[in-house]
């Protein structure tokens, strides 16, 4: 290379680097500091969401005591005796497996042959359910039992001790839905009290991981106290507001008052000397409230681990300029090597190789498009070599296609021929053994006695009938291939349907033609339609299509159950058949309509009559349908035009 064209190198490729770098720089540390943003917005997002499932967890739960207890109070209500009310008490703890206690107070005096109070009250012991009349004690005065009654409402009593002086305490922690009890609606007569262990209700927020290894839930009373805290010396002791110095802990108080308040938010506080980003939500018809501490230690953490990723991207970003602008200027300065190497390649038979037009007017660029236009000329001669080569291979690739369709189309006939020997040497066979039986029942008649005679009769009778139906069989199959041959392939072209056909009637004589081969099966008939009601179409194909949809459902249903239904819209008259069997497998839907089809290989038939079907009724102007979603056995649907 001269030394010009490697200062030119050098030039381009320093003020690649001067351009590129610094702004490669600028937009990674923009991305850098906004990601910061981000973070926080994702974090609090998913705390709202995290906070949002476990109220609606806590909820289910206080769902589920609010609903038992509204659902047995009126029972209370309507049996206010001392025994009725044990009886409730056990009852709803024993229905409700997050209900740990339940009790029923009377107000005082209200039953003078048991003292001046009453409580019936059951508790959850592990396993063991205990239900008990307290001894007397002044629990008029209690919290559970006082605030009801004052708002003479059902309410939420924030969590206590459930200590007292009667004979039996529930021995955990727990909060209390209280309902005042009336008679005749307007006279309180007690309170309905149900317990919740506070202990099934913290399992229950914190069974599942936090979103933030060192993240925790708090849940806080009315008066600022602890009711659900990591740390269990807080609780149902310790106020949030505790020991929080005004000047200090300002948003640490601020958030007490929040949360205290009823209010909903996001508060970023210092607690325990980290700075940590708290959701917070009320507990809907409760004065408690739950939020979820997350400390940014936690929620920054991906943010300090991706000033590594910028460092390193910045390596990578720089060294990819620099390979870049060496490409870059190499492509520029060396265009000479680039020719020859192409054409090295083409003249050592890569005829693939393209060599590109240029907008150079120079030398360089003169030579290059003359090289093109000569690579042009060769590639034509050799594309026109190559096409006849194609056109050779797809002229053989149809022969062999033609061949196999020829040799699937002999094993079609083949089988088809095969098919048809055997259902007419069948019939036919059956024919001539039951006329030689016959021949022999008719020379006893005349010798033997008259019950013999009778017998004999008797037997020839069911000799013709079965005759008869073979008979029929073999008609109905020669049939099928007088419409399945060539000269029946274009019915639809000459087919008149100018005559008027009344659906009713047709659809009698295809029942009185299937009943003439199986004289024993149930029809049963439907119409929507008047008898005079006629429509435009052809008689003969109408009763062949409809006499093979009733000939195959007394062929292969229960024999019980078959229904023929005749129903109409605007536009269409329907003949519904519709059977109960073992219908046609959902993997032959898409096979029952193509000719010489048959789902099962060993059944009588020729797999001519649903195709040749639904071909009539394609040629009458409507469809033959079958109902997929019917299935205790087969339905099919034949739609004609009014």
């Amino acid at each position: 290379m001269s030394r010009f064209p490697h200062k030119l190198s050098v030039r381009l490729g320093l003020g690649i680097l001067l351009m590129a770098t610094p702004v490669f720089v600028l937009s990674l540390g923009a991305l850098y500091l906004q990601s910061r943003h981000f973070i926080h917005k994702e974090a609090m997002e998913h705390a709202n969401s995290e906070l949002d499932t476990k109220l609606q967890r806590v909820r289910i739960f206080m769902s589920t005591v609010e609903t038992a207890t509204d659902a047995c109070a009126w029972l209370a209500e309507e049996s206010f005796k001392p025994d009725s009310l044990l009886s409730i008490s056990r009852r709803i703890v024993m229905l409700n497996r997050h209900v740990s206690g339940c009790s029923i107070t009377a107000e005082p005096d209200m039953f003078p042959e048991k003292g001046r109070y009453f409580s019936a009250y059951t508790v959850r012991d592990g396993d063991t359910i205990i239900t008990v009349r307290e001894a007397e004690y002044d629990y008029y005065s209690k919290v559970w039992y006082k605030i009801p009654r004052q708002l003479r409402e059902p309410c939420w009593i924030d969590p206590f001790d459930d200590y007292n002086e009667g004979t039996l305490s529930n021995p955990e922690i727990i909060a209390s839905y209280c309902k005042p009890l009336y008679l005749g609606g307007d006279k309180m007569v007690g309170i309905f009290s149900t317990d919740l262990s506070f202990r099934q209700l913290a399992a229950a927020v914190n069974e599942q991981e936090h979103p933030y290894p060192n993240a925790y839930f708090v849940l806080i009373g009315s008066d600022g106290r602890y009711l659900m805290h990591p740390d269990t010396t807080r609780l149902f002791k310790t106020t949030i507001f505790a020991d929080k110095d005004p000047s200090h802990d300002t948003e640490m108080i601020a958030l007490g008052h929040e949360m205290t308040a009823g209010k909903e938010g996001t508060m970023h506080v210092t607690m325990n000397g980290r700075l940590c980003h708290v959701a917070y939500k009320p507990v809907p018809g409760t004065s408690w409230s739950l939020a979820l501490v997350c400390p940014d230690s936690d929620i920054l953490a991906r943010y300090h681990h991706l000033t590594n990723i910028i460092l390193i991207l910045i390596v990578i970003g720089m060294l990819l300029i620099v390979f870049m602008s060496y490409k870059v200027v190499g492509r520029a300065v060396r265009p000479l090597g680039n020719l020859l190497g192409m054409s090295e390649r083409i003249a050592a038979g890569h005829y693939d190789e393209s060599i590109p037009y240029t907008d150079r007017e120079d030398a360089i660029g003169q030579l290059q498009n003359s090289f093109a236009t000569m690579q042009e000329s060769l590639n034509d001669h050799v594309g026109s070599i190559r096409r006849t080569v194609e056109q050779t291979k797809e002229r053989n690739e149809e022969l062999v296609r033609a061949t196999q369709l020829a040799e699937v189309a002999v094993r079609q006939k083949t089988a088809f021929i095969q098919d048809v020997s055997h259902q007419i040497r069948t019939p036919l066979n059956i024919i001539i053994g039951f006329a030689n039986v016959l021949r022999e029942s008719l020379t006893s008649i005349g010798s033997g006695n008259l019950d013999q005679n009778a017998l004999a009769k008797e037997e020839v009778a069911t000799i013709a009938g079965m005759m008869k139906h073979n008979s029929a069989h073999l008609d109905r199959m020669l049939l099928m291939l007088y419409d399945s041959s060539d000269q029946a392939v274009s019915e639809e072209q000459w087919l008149q349907r100018n005559e008027q056909v009344s659906p009713n009637k047709v659809a009698r004589e295809c029942i009185e033609h299937t009943l003439s081969h199986f004289p024993d099966l149930p029809i049963h008939f439907e119409t929507d339609l008047d008898d005079d009601c006629s429509i435009q179409s052809n008689y003969l194909y109408l009763m062949r299509t409809l006499r093979e949809l009733l000939y195959n459902s007394a062929k292969y249903s229960d024999k019980k159950h078959i229904s023929l239904r005749v129903t109409a819209t605007d536009r269409m008259i329907r003949f519904i058949t519709e059977d109960v069997g073992a219908g046609i497998p959902e993997e032959s839907y898409d096979l029952i309509f193509n000719p010489f089809t048959k789902v099962d290989d060993l059944s009588e038939g020729l797999g001519l009559g649903l195709p040749l079907s639904k071909r009539h009724a394609k040629s009458l102007g409507g469809d033959l349908i079958l109902d997929t979603s019917y299935h205790d056995g087969c339905r099919f649907i034949l739609e004609l035009p009014r």
